[in-house]
C-alpha cells in the first residue's frame, strides 16, 4: 500500500506542469454539484466553502500536492457560489398559467428568422386583456412567433401583437431536456404565437452595445434571406450570424444524420476560418508592398486585425458557448503570437473554459459547452501526443523528391484524423443529449469541411466586407452555390443506409464517467493516462435506465404507453409532435406510433375506441381516457387510470388515478409497472426544489424584481 501511494505521488509530481489544467474542471465540478442538488442551497454557502478552502491553501506547504488540491477546492467552491448567485440574480417573473387572446406590447430585443416565419423576443413587456397579471408579475421577456403579414421590424421597435401565451414548457419526461431551466437563465417568462399581424407602435433605435449588435445581426440576416431565399439562405445566415432558426428543418435533419450539424453552429471551425483568412489576407497584402513590409511586422499586424475580426464575428453570431470558447482560445493564441509565445496548448483551453464559466456558469450543462470543449481538448491532446511522429514525417517529406505529394497526403491525413478524433470525442456526448449517433460523419466531413473552409467562408468574409456598400450580392450568390453543394453532400450521406442511428438515453452516471475518464486520458502525459480509458468504456457500457411503461405530458393532454417490445405508442385523442418524439427518442425509437392492436387483443377488450384505450401489462389493467364521457367506463374495471380530463372525483375504489390536474401540479408523469407494484415519478419531483420548477418553495423564496426595476 505504501509503495502504491509513493508511486501515485511520484506520478503527480512528474505531471506538475499539468496541474493547472484541472482548475476549470474543479470549477465545473462545483457548478455540476449545484445542479445535482435536490433543493436550492443558501446564497452564502459557496462563499463560506471558498473561505474555508482558502484557509487550507495557506496552511498547505507551498508547491505541494496538498496546496494544489486546496486551490482546486477554492475553484470548486467559487464555481458553486457563482452559479448560486447567478440563479438568484436572473430571477424574473414567469407566467403562472396560459393566457388567450392577450395583447402583448414590448420592445424587440431579438429577431429570429424561421424557415416559415419570424419569431421575436420582447422585453419591457406589458400585457393587456382578461386575466393579464399585474405589472409586478409580468414576465420580463416574452418570445412570440409572429403570423404571416407581419410588418417590417427591427430590433428596438415597440411592437403590439394579439397572441396566446403560456409558461415555458417543462421536460417531456423525468430526466428529459429542461427548457424551463434554460428559460430561467434567459429571463424568458412566457412563449406563444400571434393570432393576428403585429403592429409597430414606435420605431426605435437599439441602445447600448449589446442591443446594437443584436440589431446588426437581425439586419444582416434579413439581407441574406432577401438575397438567398430558400434553404441556402438559411444556412448562410447560420454561418454568418449564428441564426440557426432560419435553417430549413429538412436540411437540419440531413446535417444531423450526416454528421455535418457542427458546421451550422458557429464554433471553433468558423473562428479558425475567419482568423486564418484575415491573417492570410493581411500578411500577403502587406507583402505585396516591399517598402511597407520592411517597416511593418506583418505577422503581428495580421494577428491584431484577426483578433478584432474574431471578437466581432463572435458578437455578431450572438456569442453562443462554442463561439465564446473558440474566440477566447483564438484571442489567447493571437496574444501569444504578439508576445512570441507558443500559440496552441491545453493551457489556452483551460483559461478559455474559466472565462466561459465565469461569464455563464449555467452553460456547463449544455451540449454546446460539453461537445465543443471535448472536441478541442481531444484534438490538442492528440496534436501534443503525435509531436514526435509529425516531426519524423516532416523530415521524410523534406528529403523526398515528391514534396507536393507528401503535402497533399499530409493534408488529407490531417483532415481525416481531425474528423475521427473530434467525432470520437463528441459522439458519446451527442448520444447522451440527442440520442443520436452519426455513423458516416467521416465521409461527409472529408467533403464538407474543405468546401466550407476554401469556398464558403471566404465568400462569406467578402460578403461582410461588401455589405456596408450594398454590394453583398456579388459574394452571397457564389457563397450560396457552395452552400447548395454542402446541403447536397448532407442529403446524400444522410440517405445512405444506417447513416445515423438512435440510441436509448444514457444514465447520468455515464456523463460523469465519460468526462472524468476522457479528461484523465487527455490531460496527463505519462502512461498512467491510459487508466482513463477503462473509465470511458465503463461509462459507455452502463445499461440505459429502464424506459417507463406509461407516460403523461405536463399539460395532461397527451398519453403514451410502451408495449412489450419496447415500442412507444400514443394512446390519447390528442397528440403533440414534440412530446411524442421526445418520448420515442429517449427509447431509441424514431417517432412514436398510434397504438393499434391485433385481432386477438381486440377480442380480449384491448385497444382504443371513442376516447378510451384499454391495455394490459402483466397483472395490471390500464385505462387511458381522453373523453369526459368515457371516464365511468374507464374506472369500471381498471387498476390504473390515466385521464386527460378530470377523473379523481369519479373514480372510487382501490385504484391509481392520475388526471390532468396531477400533471398541472406535478409536471409530466412516468410510471413503471411490474408484478410487485407501480413506481411513479414526476418531472417536478425529479428536479427537486429549484427556482425554475413551477410552484417550488425556492421559487417563492427568491425575490423577483419587477420588469424595469
Amino acid at each position: 500500500m505504501a509503495g502504491a501511494r509513493t508511486w501515485i505521488l511520484d506520478q503527480f509530481d512528474a505531471e506538475r506542469g499539468r496541474w493547472m489544467l484541472w482548475l476549470p474542471v474543479a470549477m465545473g465540478l462545483g457548478i455540476a454539484v449545484y445542479f445535482e442538488l435536490p433543493s436550492e442551497p443558501a446564497l452564502w454557502l459557496g462563499a463560506a466553502m471558498a473561505v474555508g478552502a482558502l484557509v487550507l491553501v495557506f496552511l498547505a506547504p507551498a508547491g505541494s500536492l496538498a496546496r494544489a488540491v486546496a486551490i482546486g477546492l477554492v475553484a470548486g467552491s467559487a464555481g458553486f457560489g457563482l452559479i448560486t448567485w447567478r440563479t438568484a440574480g436572473v430571477a424574473a417573473p414567469t407566467l403562472a398559467r396560459p393566457l388567450f387572446n392577450i395583447n402583448v406590447e414590448g420592445r424587440i430585443a431579438d429577431i429570429q428568422r424561421l424557415p416559415d416565419g419570424v419569431r421575436v423576443v420582447l422585453e419591457a413587456v406589458r400585457l393587456k386583456g382578461n386575466g393579464a397579471p399585474p405589472p409586478e408579475l409580468t414576465p420580463a421577456r416574452v418570445r412570440v412567433s409572429l403570423s404571416k403579414g407581419a410588418p417590417p421590424i427591427r430590433v428596438g421597435d415597440r411592437l403590439l401583437v394579439l397572441a396566446n401565451l403560456s409558461p415555458p414548457a417543462g421536460p417531456a419526461a423525468p430526466g428529459a431536456f429542461d427548457f424551463q431551466r434554460v428559460a430561467w437563465y434567459q429571463q424568458l417568462g412566457a412563449v406563444g404565437y400571434a393570432l393576428a399581424p403585429a403592429v409597430v407602435l414606435e420605431a426605435g433605435r437599439p441602445s447600448g452595445l449589446v442591443r446594437t449588435i443584436d440589431a446588426l445581426r437581425a439586419e444582416v440576416t434579413q439581407r441574406i434571406m432577401q438575397t438567398l431565399p430558400g434553404p441556402a439562405g438559411g444556412v448562410v445566415a447560420a454561418l454568418l450570424t449564428g441564426e440557426q432558426t432560419a435553417v430549413d428543418k429538412e436540411v437540419t435533419q440531413a446535417m444531423r444524420d450526416s454528421g455535418l450539424a457542427h458546421i451550422l453552429s458557429v464554433s471553433g471551425l468558423h473562428i479558425v476560418f475567419v482568423v486564418g483568412l484575415v491573417m492570410g489576407l493581411v500578411r500577403y497584402g502587406i507583402a505585396l508592398f516591399p517598402r511597407l513590409a520592411l517597416r511593418v511586422d506583418a505577422k503581428k499586424t495580421a494577428a491584431l486585425l484577426a483578433f478584432a475580426a474574431a471578437v466581432f464575428y463572435t458578437a455578431l453570431a450572438g456569442a453562443p458557448v462554442p463561439a465564446q470558447r473558440a474566440c477566447a482560445m483564438a484571442c489567447f493564441a493571437l496574444i501569444a503570437v504578439l508576445l512570441d509565445r507558443t500559440a496552441l496548448s491545453l493551457r489556452l483551453v483551460a483559461w478559455s473554459a474559466v472565462i466561459v464559466l465565469i461569464a455563464a456558469p449555467e452553460s456547463l450543462t449544455g451540449a454546446s459547452f460539453q461537445m465543443s470543449f471535448a472536441a478541442v481538448i481531444a484534438l490538442i491532446a492528440a496534436w501534443e501526443a503525435a509531436a514526435g511522429w509529425r516531426r519524423r514525417l516532416h523530415e521524410r517529406a523534406e528529403q523526398s523528391s515528391h514534396r507536393w505529394l507528401w503535402r497533399v497526403l499530409a493534408a488529407v491525413g490531417a483532415s481525416l484524423a481531425t474528423t475521427l478524433i473530434a467525432s470520437a470525442a463528441t459522439g458519446a456526448f451527442a448520444a447522451y443529449h440527442f440520442n443520436r449517433l452519426s455513423l458516416l460523419g467521416v465521409a461527409a466531413n472529408l467533403l464538407g469541411v474543405p468546401l466550407t473552409g476554401f469556398w464558403i467562408m471566404p465568400w462569406g468574409l467578402l460578403a461582410m466586407l461588401l455589405m456596408p456598400f450594398g454590394l453583398e450580392r456579388f459574394a452571397l450568390v457564389p457563397m450560396g452555390w457552395g452552400v447548395e453543394g454542402l446541403n447536397a453532400i448532407a442529403r446524400h450521406v444522410a440517405g445512405w443506409p444506417d447513416a445515423a442511428t438512435l440510441v436509448p438515453s444514457l444514465p447520468s452516471a455515464s456523463l460523469w464517467l465519460l468526462t472524468v475518464g476522457g479528461l484523465w486520458f487527455c490531460f496527463w502525459r505519462r502512461r498512467w493516462r491510459f487508466a482513463g480509458l477503462p473509465v470511458v468504456v465503463v461509462g459507455l457500457l452502463l445499461p440505459p435506465p429502464s424506459a417507463p411503461d406509461l407516460l403523461m405530458s405536463e399539460d395532461g393532454r397527451v398519453l403514451g404507453l410502451r408495449d412489450d417490445k419496447g415500442v412507444v405508442h400514443m394512446a390519447s385523442a390528442r397528440t403533440d409532435r414534440f412530446v411524442s418524439e421526445a418520448w420515442a427518442r429517449r427509447s431509441g425509437q424514431e417517432g412514436a406510433r398510434r397504438w393499434t392492436v391485433s385481432a386477438s387483443e381486440e377480442a380480449a377488450g384491448l385497444g382504443c375506441q371513442s376516447g378510451l384505450c384499454r391495455w394490459r401489462k402483466g397483472p395490471w389493467r390500464i385505462a387511458l381516457v381522453s373523453d369526459d364521457r368515457r371516464v365511468g367506463d374507464a374506472c369500471a374495471n381498471a387498476d390504473i387510470v390515466l385521464s386527460t380530463v378530470d377523473a379523481q372525483a369519479r373514480c372510487r375504489g382501490p385504484r391509481l388515478v392520475i388526471d390532468r390536474r396531477d400533471a398541472w401540479r406535478d409536471g409530466a408523469h412516468a410510471l413503471w409497472l411490474n408484478e410487485l407494484g407501480v413506481r411513479r415519478e414526476t418531472t417536478n419531483a425529479h428536479r427537486g426544489d429549484r427556482p425554475w420548477v413551477p410552484n417550488s418553495p425556492s421559487r417563492q423564496a427568491i425575490p423577483v424584481k419587477p420588469p424595469g426595476a
